[in-house]
C-alpha cells in the first residue's frame, strides 16, 4: 500500500541554504521523514519503514547538505525516522568524508500528543486526516485523546529554540519528525493552515534560526520569518 506526497528536499534546502547565505549561524530544521509504506491495519502503523524510493531520498538530502555545515541529527522513536536520519547521516558521509554525530532519537520528536491511538486513528477513519486535524486545532477533541493543540505547538518549539540554541555555529540542526509534528507549527505560529497550504511532503517541514539573540520560523512557504 502507498500514498502521494511530494517529496520537497529542494524546499528544505533551499530554506537553509538561503539562511546560511545571508550570514545565519544556527539553523535547525523539523522535517517529515522520507516516502515510508502503509498498512491497512492500525496495528503495524508503528512498524511501517521507508519505501525503496524514500531511502534514495533520504540518502539524497544527506548528500546535498554542505560539507563545511554538517548535521547534528535528531529523531522521533519511530522506526521510519530513525531510518531517515540514518541515511541522511550516511549520505553525507559518502558525499564528503565526513561523519556527523551519531543520531539521538527523542521523545517530543514522537507523537507524544497522541494521548489515545485507538480513538484517534478511529476517528481518522471515519472523517479523513484534514477533518481530524481541524477537529484538534478547534479544541473540538477530548483531551484524553489529542494533547491540547497549543501546549504540543509551544512544547515543539522549545525543543527546537534548545537545539538551535545548543549547535556549534558550524552545524545544522536536522530534526526527523512527523507531519503531524509539523501541521501546528505552520497553523499557529507560521498562519498557513493545512486546508490552504496542504499536506506536508516527505523531507518537508519548518525551519528554526536565532539571529541577533532572537529565535524565529519560518519554511518555504511563508512569505517572512516570524519571531518566536
Amino acid at each position: 500500500m502507498s500514498r502521494n506526497y511530494q517529496v520537497n528536499t529542494q524546499q528544505t534546502l533551499d530554506t537553509i541554504n538561503q539562511l546560511l547565505d545571508e550570514g545565519v549561524q544556527k539553523i535547525s530544521a523539523i522535517i517529515r521523514h522520507s516516502d515510508r509504506t502503509y498498512s491497512d491495519d492500525p496495528v503495524m502503523e508503528p512498524f511501517q519503514g521507508l519505501t525503496e524510493n524514500g531511502k534514495g531520498y533520504a540518502y539524497d538530502f544527506g548528500t546535498q547538505l554542505r560539507a563545511d555545515h554538517p548535521p547534528k541529527l535528531y529523531s522521533s522513536l519511530m522506526g521510519r525516522c530513525v531510518e531517515t536520519a540514518y541515511l541522511i547521516d550516511k549520505g553525507f558521509t559518502k558525499q564528503h568524508a565526513i561523519a556527523p554525530e551519531h543520531n539521538c532519537m527523542d521523545h517530543t520528536l514522537f507523537a507524544y500528543y497522541i494521548k489515545d491511538f485507538v480513538k484517534a486513528l478511529g476517528i481518522v477513519s471515519k472523517i479523513g486526516t484534514h477533518p481530524f486535524l481541524r477537529a484538534w486545532f478547534n479544541k473540538e477533541l477530548d483531551e484524553g485523546i489529542m494533547q491540547d493543540p497549543i501546549e504540543t505547538t509551544d512544547r515543539i518549539c522549545q525543543f527546537m529554540i534548545e537545539k538551535t540554541r545548543q549547535l556549534e555555529n558550524s552545524k545544522v540542526g536536522i530534526c526527523v519528525s512527523h507531519d503531524w509534528n509539523i501541521f501546528p507549527l505552520k497553523e499557529f505560529k507560521l498562519g498557513l493552515p493545512h486546508e490552504d497550504y496542504g499536506d506536508i511532503g516527505y523531507l518537508d517541514g519548518a525551519v528554526f534560526f536565532e539571529k541577533d539573540n532572537q529565535f524565529f520560523i519560518t519554511s518555504y512557504q511563508a512569505k517572512e520569518p516570524v519571531l518566536l
